[in-house]
């Protein structure tokens, strides 16, 4: 019996010793974006103790120790090693890097604002694009073509020029898109649109880009129908480094960068600067650009509860642009065939060149208030100097040489005969004029977040901005004149032109390059044709509620806010009455959606939203006076999603089925046909998009990587509308009574797409890539009363290889080699078309379509190659 007794003493005395020698470790694995990694690897290091995180890539380990190390783990990605003991036994919310991401690893500072949509348990449609990505596969391209291998993306207007491409989510332009920089709102204010010029470094300082189609993730006082597309900066990084980057292309291009990072001192202080040089021909003729971009970011982390960050970028830039033209233009000149240039005295002249300089600053606090509750805020400022240029003048004077160009050694000729040199519109002079586009946008976006307890979360914030722009135009080039003169007779209170007409003589020039309109802005008494201004404040309070816990999540999320329109003109109206009326108007957006886990590995959700979105500033003063017009009015937006997500460690898979419903919209449609600029205007438009979206990414191997996703849409314009026709200057040229327009197809997007990706490393840092996406149901971009024309489909096959050379044994520095080939079978077809001309019997026509037709041919085989020098 006494042995017994010292037997069960000793048993119980190693069970004892074994339980307190053992702690429960708990977090959260996630990658850059906070999304969730499921199926990570958990190790406790020097034992074959370990565990996997669930789907929302959290985790719980009984380590055999009090201390230790555990080393995480996840294909694809870079392993991590954290160390744990019994009194942190909770190792929080850890990040893995992308394993093939040549870059240090990012602060994502402002995190309560971004709104990625990891910051939410309920899921939304969404696709992320990592860094490493956009720096494989851009090239020479906008930052929009990194989203063509998503469902549901659209990319039209890459033959216009360097940034001219336009992107399209579930059927809706980009006014109707919302666009975010580290949470500040970019879109126009006056009309909603995204110049891609504007933001072409975005493809050097972005560590991700995030599109969440449909209702999204975002606790703004937006109401974006299409989506919301996050840009994520690069700011102060943790670790010292740099790059340089050589990138060469087609058609002449070049491209040079150099960015350098401090790392974080031990004093919480880091800074990080890039800086870019691109220049190249374009791929269509007379398409040539050049630009630069800069970024500069300082950090500074004072302590465990506060972190700051100020960082200031832009992308000065100019090129020369493409418009649609005839189909049978292109037969017959080829299909990079551009007439908006010519030569004077041997040297190249463009007509057509946009340019433009966007500084952005943004100041970035993020404030751990307690355990339970943070701050986040965002300061911003931008200021936007530039514009385009154009023909001014009777068109007869704008003289062409026999194959089409403009024949500038006949104009400056024709102008240096002229009286006095004066040019006036009546005797048939020419010269180019460059419509200046100026503003100043200040900003700030806050969010409060409090957790409740450990399933309820509180967020409240606002959202406030001004903005003040500047619109005239300016004589860019005489071409032999010394001046240029112009009547105009001004206008009343009641819009009614009054007096004797005043004439105005203008003798100075404004060169089109961004750099000098950033620091020169033309006196008013040397300004033509227009000039005006607008202010546009806005004032937004938004607000969301999360419950969560292992099984379900729901939130509620609501926002309201008004805004204000005053325009200001002081060309046309007489001094008393140049101030046109204020115009506000309130809106409100709601949205509720919940989920529920059905295994470890799969969710199913269900969003919906109802948005009151008041009309764009170009909408409510819409023929370039201060007259208001009568028919802007807030349009309606319905949405409803239903989704399934699966995630696991080799295969991760989503299915979306959408419905949105918009009614009361406002629309134009710019044509452009010999150079003559029509717009269609519609008011009481309504749309009805209806889809299904899938997407997956398989490990097949640890070498071979899958990728595919596919989207089937129902696009439709629903009941009746009234139209107009505008010139370029949006004069009515004529109104149409009521058309039914009910069951036409919505065009300028693709409306069924689907595609698929490889990724094969073929040895340690060698690697390929291939991509492949098909395009059909793609109608003419018109105003449904003209009816619709179906384009014929097509599909595009892109490839790619990579080398990293790592230089020292210890890897930190290395050579990484990249090529692509875009279009590898040079499949030549219309991306778009802005008119809908029918086959009729007669008619001569191209794979079906009548060649009366203007648009654009996408591009043919393209290629580049780039190498970069880690340090």
């Amino acid at each position: 019996m006494k042995n017994f007794k010292n037997v069960l003493f000793v048993a119980l005395f190693l069970i004892t010793a074994t339980v307190l020698g053992q702690t429960k470790i708990s977090g959260i694995i996630v990658d850059e974006t906070n999304q969730p990694l499921p199926g990570a690897s958990i190790l406790e290091k020097g034992t074959k103790n370990g565990t996997e995180t669930n789907f929302d890539g959290k985790f719980t380990l009984e380590a055999k120790s009090k201390s230790g190390v555990l080393v995480i783990s996840y294909i694809g990605y870079k392993s991590r090693e954290v160390a744990f003991n019994s009194s942190s036994a909770n190792v929080g919310t850890l990040k893995l890097r992308v394993d093939e991401n040549s870059l240090e690893e990012v602060v994502i500072i402002g995190k309560g604002v971004i709104d990625l949509s990891g910051g939410r348990t309920t899921p939304v449609a969404v696709s992320t694009i990592k860094a490493a990505e956009i720096q494989k596969k851009i090239g020479t391209q906008d930052v929009t073509m990194a989203l063509v291998n998503t469902p549901s993306i659209y990319v039209s207007g890459q033959a216009g020029g360097f940034g001219d491409s336009r992107i399209s989510v579930r059927g809706f332009d980009q006014t109707n898109t919302a666009f975010l920089l580290n949470g500040q709102p970019i879109n126009g204010m006056e009309d909603g649109r995204m110049y891609w010029s504007n933001w072409s470094g975005v493809n050097d300082i972005a560590s991700a880009v995030q599109i969440q189609r449909g209702l999204g993730a975002s606790k703004l006082a937006i109401s974006s129908v299409g989506g919301t597309m996050n840009f994520v900066t690069k700011t102060t990084d943790k670790e010292e480094g740099g790059s340089f980057y050589v990138g060469t292309a087609n058609d002449s291009y070049i491209k040079t960068t150099a960015m350098y990072n401090t790392g974080v001192s031990k004093s919480g202080w880091g800074t990080s600067v890039m800086l870019s040089h691109w220049q190249g021909n374009g791929y269509n003729n007379g398409t040539r650009g050049q630009g630069q971009t800069y970024f500069i970011s300082f950090g500074y982390k004072p302590n465990e509860n506060h972190n700051f960050n100020f960082l200031i970028t832009g992308a000065p830039q100019w090129h020369d642009q493409n418009f649609t033209k005839r189909i049978s233009d292109y037969l017959t000149n080829g299909y990079k065939f551009n007439n908006n240039y010519g030569f004077y005295q041997g040297e190249y002249l463009s007509e057509r060149r946009n340019f433009y300089h966007k500084p952005v600053i943004n100041l970035n606090w993020d404030y751990q208030i307690s355990d339970a509750s943070s701050l986040s805020t965002v300061v911003y400022a931008s200021f936007g100097r530039g514009g385009g240029t154009g023909n001014y003048g009777r068109s007869a004077a704008r003289i062409r040489t026999a194959d089409g160009l403009i024949d500038y050694d006949a104009i400056f000729a024709n102008n240096s005969a002229k009286p006095n040199g004066e040019g006036t519109f009546g005797n048939n002079a020419y010269a180019t004029r460059a419509s200046m586009n100026l503003h100043s946008w200040y900003g700030v976006v806050s969010n409060f977040e409090h957790k409740i307890n450990d399933n309820l979360t509180w967020n409240i914030g606002a959202d406030l901005r001004t903005y003040y722009g500047t619109h005239f135009r300016q004589i860019s080039n005489f071409h032999g004149l010394t001046s240029w003169t112009e009547d105009r007779r001004l206008r009343d209170g009641s819009n009614l032109t009054t007096g004797n007409p005043i004439s105005n003589t203008v003798t100075e020039t404004g060169k089109a390059d961004p750099w000098v309109a950033t620091f020169n802005t033309m006196a008013e008494n040397q300004r033509i044709d227009y000039d005006n201004s607008e202010r546009i404040s806005y004032a937004g309070l938004f607000t969301q509620l999360e419950y969560a816990n292992d099984f379900m999540s729901a939130f509620f999320q609501g926002s309201v806010s008004n805004q204000s329109h005053q325009r200001f003109d002081r060309y046309d109206y007489l001094p008393e009455f140049k101030d046109s009326p204020k115009v506000s108007n309130a809106g409100y957006n709601l949205k509720f959606g919940a989920s529920f886990k059905v295994t470890d590995a799969s969710t199913i959700y269900m969003n919906t939203g109802y948005y009151s979105r008041q009309p764009y500033h170009d909408n409510i003063f819409n023929n370039f006076t201060n007259a208001i017009n009568p028919s802007s009015q807030n349009e309606k937006i319905f949405g409803l999603e239903l989704g399934y997500n699966f995630k696991s460690e080799f295969f991760s898979g989503s299915v979306n089925l959408y419905s949105t419903s918009w009614k009361d919209r406002i629309n134009g449609f710019t044509n452009v046909a010999n150079n003559v600029v029509t717009i269609t205007e519609t008011t009481g438009q309504s749309q009805l998009h209806k889809g299904i979206e899938f997407d997956f990414v398989a490990n097949i191997t640890s070498q071979l990587k899958l990728k595919g996703f596919a989207s089937i849409g129902d696009w439709k314009y629903v009941g009746e509308l009234i139209s107009r026709q505008l010139d370029e200057n949006r004069n009515v040229i004529s109104e149409a009574a009521p058309v039914n327009v009910d069951g036409i197809n919505v065009g300028d997007a693709a409306q069924t797409s689907y595609g698929l990706g490889i990724d094969y490393t073929i040895i340690e840092n060698l690697s390929v890539d291939s991509d492949f996406r098909f395009y059909d149901r793609l109608f003419s971009n018109v105003s449904p009363t003209r009816g619709e024309l179906q384009l014929p489909s097509y599909g595009l096959l892109d490839m790619g290889v990579s080398y990293r050379l790592n230089l020292g044994k210890s890897n930190s520095k290395s050579l990484d080699f990249r090529a692509n080939v875009n279009n590898v079978l040079d499949r030549r077809y219309i991306s778009e078309l802005t008119t809908a001309n029918q086959a009729t019997s007669g008619a001569t026509l191209y794979r079906g379509i009548n060649v009366t037709n203007n648009g654009f041919f996408g591009w043919g085989r393209t290629w580049n190659a780039s190498v970069r020098y880690n340090f």
